[in-house]
């Protein structure tokens, strides 16, 4: 069984582990590092603001979902291949969703049109898809009534 927290700072280096280890959208140190996400700036963003939920099991982080609270944007959801099928990812996403609905009516989030990942999301309600090129799309979810 799994139970989902904040991050912490020195949970970096584990966040760093799962992004890195997913079949789906892989992207090593290196291409995360050209695009501004290093360790330094994750552990920044986590201590300045709660913007990260871990999930833990076993005393292991199975996964993460991390948010752009000023944008109203769910930016990364991630789970261990080895962790996959059992509602950690759910989990981790409806408690991004409830952090941003506390500000934002709207939320949105961008993946590609084709992915396992989109799946997930309009399974979880997302919608309203707008077309961003390359592949890409962008998804929304209204804070429910």
């Amino acid at each position: 069984m799994f139970r989902i927290r904040p991050a912490r700072p020195e949970d970096t280096a584990s966040l760093f582990e799962v992004r890195t280890s997913v079949r789906e959208n892989h992207q090593g140190v290196g291409e995360l590092a050209g695009l501004g996400i290093t360790p330094e700036s994750v552990s920044a963003m986590i201590g300045a603001d709660p913007c990260c939920w871990v999930a833990v099991e076993d005393d292991r982080i199975a996964g993460f979902s991390m948010i752009d609270d000023n944008a109203g944007t769910l930016f990364a959801a991630f789970v261990r291949p080895e962790c996959e099928g059992r509602g950690i990812g759910g989990a981790l996403v409806a408690r991004a969703e409830a952090a941003l609905f506390q500000r934002h009516p709207v939320i949105w989030l961008e993946t590609g049109r084709g992915t396992r990942a989109a799946a997930v999301y309009r399974h979880l309600g997302w919608g309203s898809e707008i077309d961003l090129g390359g592949g890409n799309i962008r998804l929304f979810k209204t804070r429910p009534a």
